[in-house]
């Protein structure tokens, strides 16, 4: 089996971002109809994270056809909780590979070849960069990259333990 998948509608909007930062394939669905996000979901094998109750009498869902977690709080981080939690996820993610807007898998990139994309500041104090092929976005292990791991070892705790 691979490495589970998911997609998210607008209600949950802000998990995508998590999810992408811990390095899981997570669209971000913007659609109306939720007929269309169930198709992409059965067709490409991923889990809808949804605060949408109708979702979840659906025949394909109640029949097990399709996992949907039902995700119980506004909040992003209780979200993710409740997702490590509930699918017993192990703490085998491979963070910061996915860009956090687009979902593509990062690129490392030499210095030279960001020189003229990042701020001199930031040229100068660091040497390992990844750039999303999409969008074009450079990323490098700055504060904000320190902040972002901090978050997630707090979730450390609530994933699967492998023994």
């Amino acid at each position: 089996m691979g490495a589970i998948k998911f997609i998210v509608d607008n209600n949950v909007g802000k998990l995508a971002r998590w999810l992408r930062m811990m390095g899981y394939d997570t669209l971000f669905f913007e659609g109306d109809d939720d007929s269309i996000m169930i198709r992409t979901a059965l067709t490409q094998g991923r889990v809808i994270l949804t605060r949408d109750t109708q979702i979840m009498r659906r025949r394909v869902v109640t029949s097990g056809r399709l996992k949907v977690v039902l995700i119980q709080s506004e909040e992003p981080e209780l979200g993710l909780k409740q997702v490590l939690e509930a699918l017993n996820l192990n703490c085998q993610f491979r963070p910061f590979t996915l860009c956090l807007e687009c979902n593509q898998s990062l690129v490392k990139k030499s210095k030279e070849e960001v020189k003229d994309l990042v701020p001199a500041y930031v040229f100068k104090t660091r040497d390992q960069y990844r750039q999303c092929p999409r969008c074009r976005r450079v990323y490098w292990k700055g504060t904000h990259w320190e902040a972002m791991s901090k978050k997630l070892e707090k979730f450390l705790k609530y994933c699967h333990k492998e023994v």
